[in-house]
């Protein structure tokens, strides 16, 4: 292959990444990603969205078209659409995008059984569907969805429908190791038999991990002339996830003399930034992005790298924005809102930054030093305030911790605008808490969701004053999550559930057109107290 070829980097996070269990990214937070990925990490083309899922998921591909279309990058924003002439392209049309990532099947195995049509029948539906596209000024980039095992098991109809495809012009053909079938080998195979076949049109490869295989498997299909690569920062994606944008920067630059055009030393940023709005934490082991990757534990190692770089790499942390560390990690001085924020690569909008820098100053009072690492768990923490309606508040709240005796706590809640006051105790001061909010609820005749699960952790690097973020997980019937930022455990954990009251107050809204505490205030039913909350909270958030 020459030096001077260039692979494309098509970054699926907002879309394929978004399909992780428990993610849903807010428009908001959407935005900032996208800004990130095109502007600081310069990625060739982003996927955004899936066509026809929610409001909330047009409300996120309008304001990255709206961007876009400002900065020049419209045509690097890709929504995935369906067969379903003209629905999904009626849906990019309203959302302002201009590229179609369209999903056909490719293998026989899901056009009997899934779409029970024949080939004949599939690809007339394909080509009204690209007609209609292309009238709408609307470019066409097309998914054979589950090629792998069209490959495997019915490559006659998969090259017949590529071919097709080149027949029709469109942009790209997308072929994606759906299951995470594929092995190193057939990858390698399969690719080189397609672009002999075609060698004119431009293909992309979109790994899944399924056998922790996905980063080669993309080196394969480079090496066999794939000219486009699908990556999620983290790894994200359904099951075992996607191939991980940052291994596959790492690999490519070290590994091949192809061209892509990253910036990688703004990699780390970006990680943590997905890493808080996605509520998935990586692991520390994680190549290039993991807390501990860079970090030298052994006193050998330590005394080895100030006698020449004896255990040095090519993977120099400075490649990625980051620094090598020796245990017991490294010190952080006062930050500046603005000059942080900036080195962050984030750019709020103007109501969002102020947010942001009240949040701090309020931090502040309760914390001596606000650092860079408490930037996006500050940042995370507004923008889900801000699509919160605050009717549930805390008004106020004793709590007392004494050895020997049960924690208590004494809680005044404001709901819709009037107050309630209980007190309880319980195996925990958030157990004591929960245990008077339950109280409240169940002299209303109303039910709290069940708490499924409950994370905390701290900004890389934290002291003992470091910031708290706690991370719920609730069951309303719909699986949901909600952080509380604070500099203690308790009161973090408490913020959460104030958010998750004013969620469950909303959802209630929507069913019925009134809150269930404007329904059921003068009804007063006697309820087990434990058919409100899961005992699961009182064991983990002690």
């Amino acid at each position: 292959m020459g030096t001077n070829r260039k692979i494309e980097i098509m970054d699926t996070t907002l879309r394929d990444g978004e399909q992780t269990s428990g993610v849903s990214f807010l428009p908001s937070e959407k935005l900032q990603i996208a800004k990130l990925l095109l502007e600081e990490l310069k990625v060739d083309r982003i996927e955004v969205a899936s066509a026809r899922v929610s409001e909330g998921e047009m409300e996120g591909v309008k304001k990255i078209t709206q961007w876009a279309s400002e900065k020049g990058y419209l045509d690097k924003v890709e929504v995935l659409a369906f067969v379903d002439t003209p629905a999904s392209i009626d849906w990019m049309v309203e959302a302002g995008a201009k590229v179609m990532n369209l999903l056909t099947k490719g293998s026989l195995n899901h056009l009997t059984h899934q779409l029970k049509k024949t080939p004949e029948q599939h690809f007339e539906d394909i080509q009204k569907c690209v007609k209609y596209a292309r009238s709408k000024g609307i470019t066409v980039n097309v998914y054979l969805e589950d090629w792998s095992n069209g490959m495997q098991n019915s490559m006659d109809y998969t090259m017949e429908l590529i071919n097709f495809l080149n027949e029709i012009r469109v942009r790209r053909i997308m072929l994606p190791d759906t299951l995470g079938l594929l092995h190193p080998r057939e990858v390698s195979h399969f690719v080189r038999l397609i672009k002999s076949e075609f060698p004119d049109c431009h293909f992309d490869f979109h790994a899944h991990n399924d056998y922790d295989l996905s980063v080669a498997n993309v080196l394969e299909a480079i090496y066999n002339g794939i000219d486009g690569i699908h990556t999620t920062v983290n790894g994200l994606g359904e099951r075992a996830g996607n191939a991980p944008l940052e291994s596959v920067i790492a690999v490519l630059k070290d590994f091949t003399d192809f061209r892509i055009g990253l910036n990688e030393n703004k990699i780390y940023r970006v990680s943590k930034l997905v890493e808080q709005f996605s509520g998935q934490h990586i692991p520390a082991n994680k190549p290039v992005v993991g807390e501990n990757v860079f970090t030298q534990t052994a006193g050998i190692h330590a005394d080895g790298d100030n006698k020449k770089n004896l255990y040095f790499n090519d993977l120099l942390p400075e490649r990625f924005g980051r620094q090598r560390k020796y245990a017991l990690g490294k010190t952080s001085g006062k930050a500046n809102i603005l000059k942080n924020l900036q080195e962050l690569g984030i750019s709020l909008e103007p109501d969002e930054l102020t947010k942001v820098t009240q949040k701090i100053i309020e931090l502040g009072d309760k914390k001596e030093r606000v650092t860079t690492e408490d930037l996006p768990y500050i940042i995370s923490d507004v923008l889900q305030n801000n699509s919160i309606t605050k009717d549930i508040f805390i008004e106020g709240y004793h709590m007392t911790h004494s050895k020997g005796l049960k924690p208590t706590v004494q809680l005044k809640m404001s709901i819709h605008g009037k107050s309630f006051e209980e007190h309880s105790s319980g195996d925990g001061q958030y157990d004591a808490f929960m245990r008077a909010l339950v109280k409240i609820y169940k002299s209303q005749g109303l039910q709290l969701p069940k708490l499924t699960d409950y994370h905390v952790s701290i900004p890389p690097g934290g002291k003992t004053d470091a910031f708290v973020e706690t991370v719920i997980t609730w069951d309303y019937g719909k699986i949901f999550k909600t952080k509380g930022l604070d500099s203690d455990q308790t009161v973090a954990a408490m913020m959460a559930t104030e958010k998750m009251l004013n969620i469950i107050d909303k959802m209630d809204n929507n069913v019925s057109g009134k809150s269930k505490f404007q329904e059921l205030k003068n009804q007063n039913p006697e309820q087990d107290k434990e058919n409100f909350y899961g005992n699961e909270y009182s064991t983990t958030a002690r």
